[in-house]
């Protein structure tokens, strides 16, 4: 395995007969150290990546002697300035921090959101992230969409990082969301096993489509109100761009208040998706205990669900409300 070494060097790699029939990104990634298939193809789409001295496609299919040349370019160094916004902490030590991130909050800055961002937010109380895992996501292990609410886990040095990104890889770290769905969902609990990639026709929006990225989703129900709503616990196992989103929407039970994939806004007076990372389990690095924490839902969620017990009267968990 070729590594890649610093940022801003170019990679050569020379197919051999195991690499024949492959998918460039594939053989790529596997062939070189600290170079995800995510970020080969994202440098393919750059122009970064060179097949036989063409640019290349990341399905091109390798044929032995063929050459590919990867530049890897610097990072985008920002400057991201730390910003007194007050944060929900869960949990605080050495290693870790734990928040519980508000409706409407961007994790970290991008083209058009360079401040106010939940990284701006943390710099600001720990001063020291700046560097870890990257100038725009220093400490960020995971991350939520703007409108998802809950519970995010950020490293304050670089081993804790790894060690908790492993944990999401391997699936030892538990992530459980609260969602409800439009629609009445018939089994009680199962599994979604369906690649998600980049919608051929909006490249904005993520899709169930062949070729895609392995994404698992186990979904329990905890409620059904009439035939109108179904609010379940779905727990990855793995972690894709809007994976619940995006395997509710190919049930057919799109989560409510979605305005990319139920195309629906201020339903039952909800402000985003009725989408909630309300569970987090990992292994604290250092000591090796398994410890959970958990989040209440925002106002707007337990409101809705409220509206829909009292239309429906239907009864909801106690742990919930």
């Amino acid at each position: 395995m070729t590594s890649v070494g610093e940022a801003g060097t170019t990679v050569r790699l020379e197919v051999g007969e195991g690499g024949i029939g492959q998918r460039l990104d594939a053989y790529a990634s596997a062939s070189t150290e600290g170079l995800s298939r995510s970020r080969i193809q994202a440098l393919i789409r750059e122009g970064n990546v060179l097949l036989n001295g063409k640019p290349a496609k990341a399905s091109a299919k390798l044929r032995a002697g063929d050459v590919i040349e990867i530049d890897v370019p610097p990072p985008v160094q920002w400057d991201v300035e730390a910003e007194d916004i007050p944060l929900d902490i869960v949990y605080e030590d050495e290693q870790i921090l734990v928040v519980n991130k508000s409706r409407g909050v961007v994790v970290h800055p991008a083209a058009g959101h360079r401040r106010g961002t939940l990284v701006n937010a943390v710099l600001n109380h720990c001063p020291d992230l700046k560097g870890i895992g990257g100038e725009i996501r220093p400490g960020i292990v995971h991350r939520l969409d703007k409108d998802t609410t809950g519970l995010l886990v950020i490293a304050k040095d670089e081993e804790t990082l790894r060690n908790l990104q492993k944990q999401i890889k391997d699936r030892q770290a538990k992530r459980q969301y609260l969602a409800l769905c439009k629609g009445r969902l018939q089994a009680d609990a199962g599994t979604v096993e369906a690649p998600i990639g980049r919608d051929d026709r909006d490249r904005k929006r993520m899709a169930v489509r062949l070729g895609g990225r392995e994404a698992v989703t186990a979904f329990e129900v905890v409620t059904r109100f009439g035939n109108d709503y179904t609010l379940l616990v779905a727990k990855l196992q793995t972690g894709r761009t809007h994976q619940i989103r995006v395997h509710m929407a190919y049930l057919r039970h799109p989560v409510v208040g979605d305005p990319v994939y139920s195309r629906t806004k201020g339903e039952l007076g909800l402000q985003g998706q009725a989408l909630h990372a309300f569970k987090l389990g990992l292994v604290l690095p250092r000591s090796g205990e398994f410890v959970e924490f958990s989040a209440p839902l925002p106002d707007d969620f337990r409101e809705a669900l409220e509206t829909l017990k009292r239309r429906y009267r239907e009864e909801l968990p106690k742990w919930l409300m």
